[in-house]
């Protein structure tokens, strides 16, 4: 089945209808992704066979995901962003976004710039940084409107960083699986959990959204 159509039959299946324009993007990216994670390790999804799981896990999350951000023309920074979902895919859902992708390693990053310039992707920029890297630039603090993590493990640090990098009620979004009970503990002082959204049933993934709670109103 092409790439193409087995997109719009999965998303169809998760209750979306997207544009022509939006699946011919997609399968854009994930064909692009499926030649370079021949030679560059981006995921461990098996993308040749361009399984449902793959499609699922990939593309049609970050859409499902994409109907709670709440302004077009959010400042999204996606931290540890590898071969670029859910950041690309929530992008080409909601173009007027300005996109920050941060990815620490060289190749993976090589990957997000190609794939930026392809698709033609504006108001997109690649930093090869770790994120404690990026914090010490002043011009970065409370800039975002959303964070986007998925695959990155949620250490107090990391997350302390986050809220450095988010605007006051600023969100985070969590990409999780599995049980949701722990989500409320992970936010820490600051992040306050303001929702979890069910994405793909059959995976068991969600959505925790938690918001920057600012000092005045802890």
């Amino acid at each position: 089945m092409a790439i193409r159509e087995k997109i719009g039959r999965r998303a169809r299946k998760a209750g979306l209808s997207l544009q022509p324009s939006l699946i011919e993007s997609l399968g854009s990216y994930f064909e692009l992704l499926k030649r370079w994670n021949q030679k560059v390790s981006l995921t461990a999804l098996q993308l040749m066979e361009e399984g449902d799981e793959a499609v699922d896990r990939l593309l049609i999350e970050p859409l499902l995901a994409a109907k709670f951000i709440r302004r077009a023309g959010a400042t999204l920074i996606d931290v540890g962003s590898g071969g670029g979902s859910p950041a690309i895919p929530l992008k080409l859902a909601c173009p007027a976004v300005a996109l920050l992708m941060v990815e620490s390693k060289t190749r993976k990053a090589a990957f997000l710039r190609e794939a930026t310039r392809q698709l033609g992707l504006t108001n997109t920029a690649v930093e090869a940084h770790r994120l404690e890297e990026l914090l010490i630039r002043p011009e970065l603090h409370e800039v975002a409107d959303l964070v986007t993590i998925r695959a990155v493990r949620t250490e107090k640090k990391l997350l302390t960083g986050v809220q450095m990098l988010l605007k006051p009620e600023g969100v985070l979004f969590l990409f999780r699986s599995g049980d949701a009970t722990a989500d409320a503990a992970l936010g820490g002082e600051f992040l306050a959990l303001e929702s979890s959204h069910t994405l793909l049933p059959h995976l068991q993934t969600r959505l925790a959204v938690f918001r920057n709670v600012p000092l005045e109103h802890s």
